[in-house]
C-alpha cells in the first residue's frame, strides 16, 4: 500500500532551520506532484508549498516564500522541505501529500486534490 512517512520535525528557536523529509513507497513517485501542508492548533490545515512532477515548478504560500524551499529526489522517492528563518507562527504539524492529477508542471493547492497523506511531523518554534 501507499505510505508517506515524514521526518525531521522538532523543537527549535526562532531563526533556526529544519529540513523535513517525506519518504514515499507503494507508488510511482515520479508520477505525483508533491505538497506540504501544515495544521496549527485550533486552525485549519493549510497549503505550505508544492513541487511539480517535473521538479521544474515550485509554489509556496506567501508567508513562507523566500524562507522555505522544496526539492525532490525521484531516485530516492523522497521530497524535502527546507525551512529557514523559522518563526513561532510556523509551529504546526506538517504533512506531506501526493497528487496524481494535474500536468507535468502543475502544482495544486487544494487539499482535496491530493490522493495520499502522511501522518505528519511536529514542528515547534519557540520565541
Amino acid at each position: 500500500q501507499v505510505q508517506l512517512v515524514e521526518s525531521g520535525g522538532g523543537l527549535v528557536q526562532a531563526g533556526d532551520s529544519l529540513r523535513l523529509s517525506c519518504a514515499a513507497s507503494g507508488l510511482t513517485f515520479s508520477e505525483y506532484a508533491m505538497g506540504w501542508f501544515r495544521q496549527a492548533p485550533g486552525k485549519e490545515r493549510e497549503f505550505v508549498g508544492g513541487i511539480s512532477r517535473s521538479s521544474r515548478k515550485t509554489y509556496y504560500r506567501d508567508s513562507v516564500r523566500g524562507r522555505f524551499t522544496m526539492s525532490r529526489d525521484n531516485a530516492q522517492n523522497t521530497v524535502y522541505l527546507q525551512m529557514n528563518s523559522l518563526k513561532p507562527e510556523d509551529t504546526a504539524v506538517y504533512y506531506c501529500a501526493a497528487d496524481l492529477g494535474g500536468g507535468l508542471h502543475t502544482i495544486r493547492v487544494g487539499q482535496n486534490d491530493y490522493d495520499y497523506w502522511g501522518q505528519g511531523t511536529q514542528v515547534t518554534v519557540s520565541s
